[in-house]
């Protein structure tokens, strides 16, 4: 078992060596390795899916009470940069009033990324859309509550 367990941190070090070689920050790295908030909410009150246009998917799932996100879960189909942009987003909103995950911009999640290779940009604005997405589509099925109907 000690061999396993020795590999795996192994495998683990030589992935953050990759990655930090191209220019991921460690806080970057950790979302990617840690995975946080990599699942799904069976009780989602708004799932939603986006891909871009490098073919990387992602799948947000949010929980809302009270017109606040209470949880948030991501599913991703791509790359570390991808993976590392949806848990950052994912961690981000929760606790947030709906209008202020809505106001999410780019530079929020690359603020908490700290660093991440420049032609990974575009993960970061999935994320951010693939949020924004699902909050419209929200609104739009719930506009007679959210309007106090």
């Amino acid at each position: 078992m000690d061999h396993l367990d020795n590999r795996t941190v192994s495998d683990s070090e030589s992935i953050r060596e990759l990655l930090s070689g191209s220019g991921y920050s460690d806080k970057a790295i950790a979302y990617y390795l840690d995975k946080p908030d990599i699942g799904c909410l069976a009780d989602a009150d708004q799932e939603t899916e986006m891909t871009g246009p490098c073919g990387d998917t992602m799948r947000i799932y949010l929980k809302i009470e009270n017109g606040r996100i209470s949880d948030a879960k991501v599913q991703v189909l791509g790359c570390p940069g991808a993976v590392a942009a949806a848990m950052a987003t994912a961690e981000l909103v929760k606790g947030k009033t709906i209008e202020d995950a809505v106001n999410v911009k780019d530079r929020d999640i690359f603020r908490m990324l700290e660093e991440i290779p420049d032609q990974k940009q575009h993960c970061i604005r999935l994320s951010v859309k693939t949020l924004q997405k699902a909050i419209s589509e929200y609104r739009c099925k719930h506009e007679d509550k959210l309007q106090g109907g």
